[in-house]
């Protein structure tokens, strides 16, 4: 069983027990997080999708805030003697999935 749920602008497929990387949520590490932006739930054969879905929950656990890796922003423009480098680390949440019901 699997769903695709949309946080932060993002979707993403989780399943129970997985670990996955959000945009920045609010809470302390330990908070339980629900997902009601359920986009899919998949279980074997039977496929709910957009409304059929609307009544899904996915509940998980925050493990832990954090920043990802540097990404390098070079901008250069030719014969102009210009050059500027810049870096940006995005915030992230990891959360824990625990349960999809249905």
């Amino acid at each position: 069983m699997y769903a695709v749920i949309e946080t932060g602008g993002k979707q993403y497929r989780v399943t129970p027990g997985e670990a996955i990387e959000v945009e920045t949520l609010a809470g302390e590490p330990g908070a339980e997080v629900e997902f009601s932006r359920v986009l899919a739930v998949i279980d074997g054969d039977s496929v709910k999708a957009g409304a059929d879905a609307g009544g899904a929950l996915v509940k998980g656990a925050i493990v832990a805030h954090g920043r990802g890796e540097k990404t390098i922003v070079f901008k250069f423009k030719r014969k102009k003697q210009y050059r500027r480098t810049i870096g940006h680390r995005q915030n992230f949440t990891r959360v824990q999935i625990n349960e999809i019901t249905v």
